[in-house]
């Protein structure tokens, strides 16, 4: 553990995830699990690492889940929350969190759908450093991708010219981008209004360029945004790959594939191919085959069936070959019954 002044930080953790679903219908997006862990679990063990001690998150969509895994948890992590009536913007969700700090705290804030092994103690010394109000963790990007982000413009001292929110390829400065790793003084609850909704990149980010200016330390480890499916199976696939690393059950190797399993029995003529994950207590029939795909919890799989490039949520029973698809929580797939309901909604 780091000897870190730094012992607070918040967590965004209100949003939908709309483009997670049909997964978040039933989950909220910091419960998406990584190699069978919630990516929150990753983000308070990232945040325990680097010595703070108590963490607060705003809480909107589907509260209650995430609330009742953290409030109680054995993370070695003080948690709080707010629950918030109306989303009130990413800044928003921050003023709201006011009392939650202290006069001359620095703090550390993330985005609950962050996967990332940065080292925010970096961030950290970087802010108190250049004795900055604000800290954005930077990253730089294949040149082709920026238009998906919002791009940052340096100067020769680190500190932000300009904002890019989602420039074209031709108009993009700069190809490093705002990862949504944040560092503040309790100076930025100034620039946040109470009771209205508000934003970091449209509201409080210009305000601090005419007046403190932006800090920014770059991050050269793993960071991924899990905010759409894509980025969600590439994410997972990343951490096979050794890209992204954080502790959870050993990787396996059967056939051409590797798995990671949770509390689930693996039959003998189970067939792997790809990468995937088995989340716990799940029953795997006779003669199946998975590939790249995810599977959660609670997850039943009939004999001789095909899983390949899915993603099935907890509590399913998938019970014919299923390809290239999501299924929501607690569904039943059957391919013939999925064809009469396709065809019956044209």
């Amino acid at each position: 553990m780091t000897n870190n002044p730094v012992k607070k930080a918040m967590i965004m953790a209100a949003g939908v995830g709309s483009r997670l679903e049909p997964l978040t219908l039933s989950v909220p997006k910091p419960l998406i699990p990584i190699a069978n862990k919630p990516v929150m679990d990753i983000l308070l063990e990232n945040l325990k690492n680097i010595g703070i001690t108590d963490v607060i998150a705003n809480t909107y969509y589907l509260a209650e889940q995430i609330i009742q895994r953290y409030k109680n948890n054995n993370s070695g992590i003080n948690f709080n929350y707010i629950k918030e009536d109306t989303l009130s913007g990413t800044a928003g969700g921050l003023k709201k969190c006011q009392d939650f700090f202290q006069k001359g705290d620095v703090f550390v804030v993330l985005s609950a759908d962050g996967l990332t092994n940065a080292d925010i103690q970096k961030g950290i010394e970087s802010h108190l450093k250049n004795h900055a109000v604000a800290t954005i963790g930077i990253k730089k990007i294949p040149h082709e991708e920026v238009s998906h982000f919002g791009v940052v413009v340096t100067d020769e001292n680190g500190f932000i010219k300009e904002f890019q929110e989602k420039p074209s390829v031709a108009e993009a400065k700069s190809n490093y981008i705002n990862t949504g790793i944040y560092i503040f003084n309790y100076e930025i609850f100034d620039y946040i209004p109470s009771g209205t909704f508000y934003d970091f990149a449209k509201n409080v980010f210009p305000k601090l360029l005419q007046t403190c200016g932006i800090n920014t330390f770059e991050i050269t480890e793993y960071w991924s945004d899990i905010g759409t499916i894509a980025q969600y199976k590439q994410s997972v696939k990343d951490v096979f790959d050794g890209f992204c690393s954080f502790e959870h059950s050993q990787i396996r190797t059967k056939n051409s594939g590797k798995y990671i399993a949770g509390f689930s029995e693996i039959p003998e003529d189970t067939r792997f191919e790809g990468v995937s994950t088995i989340g716990d207590n799940c029953n795997i029939g006779k003669n199946v085959t998975i590939k790249d795909s995810i599977i959660w919890d609670n997850v039943e799989i009939a004999d001789n069936v095909r899983v390949e490039n899915a993603i099935v949520a907890s509590g399913s029973r998938i019970l014919s070959d299923l390809e290239g698809m999501s299924i929501p929580a607690n569904d039943v797939f059957l391919e013939e019954l999925f064809l009469e309901l396709e065809e019956s909604a044209k």
